[in-house]
């Protein structure tokens, strides 16, 4: 199983931060009340930081909408999974609760204003390449339609032409969503403003303590560059 961006994603975003962790045991139950308490504690975060200013004024989430733009996407229409969670956190104060993997990881990405995408490994082909559709891949929506991403829309597709994520951080797939009996998973974090770096890295390193923590698993992660471009588990 792997992690990699097409080279032509590299050439068209440089700037681009992508941080992969895998890890297992994810069916293993834990502490509901201690799930909470981690998620209170990125929400709080994130709340401070959109009394200052909205989501949409971030440095973050600018570098999304001027990648959507580029990518000949409304902002405004499509908007990064962040900014999106961002949204309904200020609207109604507290995110809403899927499953404790995801609510874990969605609070962190409302803390970092940093995208993050889980994807339940049994679902996925070989591995996943973030690049640029052809148009003949399938993807599931959360309903159970089948859609074909545009050409030159940038998907996440594995080996079998399957794209699990469209519009690259817009809208994540059925297929490989993350269920009760998921066990191991590939979280996938991506972000293209100045300190991305740093903040990809932090992000990381508190998502492999929540689930040692947790869990009790030992996570692998890293964050890729150009001239190393692919995580292998």
């Amino acid at each position: 199983m792997y992690v990699r961006h097409a080279s032509e994603i590299w050439r068209d975003f440089p700037e681009l931060v992508p941080g992969v962790l895998s890890a297992g045991g994810i069916a293993t139950e834990v502490r509901g009340e201690a799930v909470d308490a981690v998620v209170a504690e990125h929400e709080r975060a994130a709340l401070a930081r959109l009394a200052v200013s909205p989501e949409g004024e971030l440095a973050e989430v600018r570098a999304w909408r001027r990648a959507f733009a580029r990518m000949g996407l409304k902002p405004t229409q499509y908007r990064c999974a962040a900014e999106s969670l961002l949204r309904r956190l200020r609207k109604e104060g507290a995110l809403p609760r899927i499953h404790p993997l995801i609510d874990v990881c969605n609070a962190l990405s409302v803390a970092y204003a940093i995208p993050v995408a889980v994807f339940d490994v049994s679902a996925v082909a070989d591995g996943l390449e973030v690049r640029y559709a052809s148009g003949q891949e399938t993807y599931l929506t959360f309903s159970g339609e089948t859609e074909h991403p545009a050409p030159g829309e940038v998907v996440f597709a594995d080996g079998a032409g399957r794209a699990h994520a469209r519009r690259w951080t817009n809208r994540q797939s059925g297929l490989s969503a993350v269920r009760d009996a998921t066990s191991e998973v590939l979280v996938v974090a991506e972000a293209l403003h100045e300190s991305a770096p740093a903040d990809v890295g932090k992000l990381l390193a508190a998502l492999a303590g929540v689930l040692g923590d947790l869990w009790g698993g030992r996570p692998a992660h890293t964050v890729l560059t150009a001239s190393a471009p692919r995580f292998d588990r």
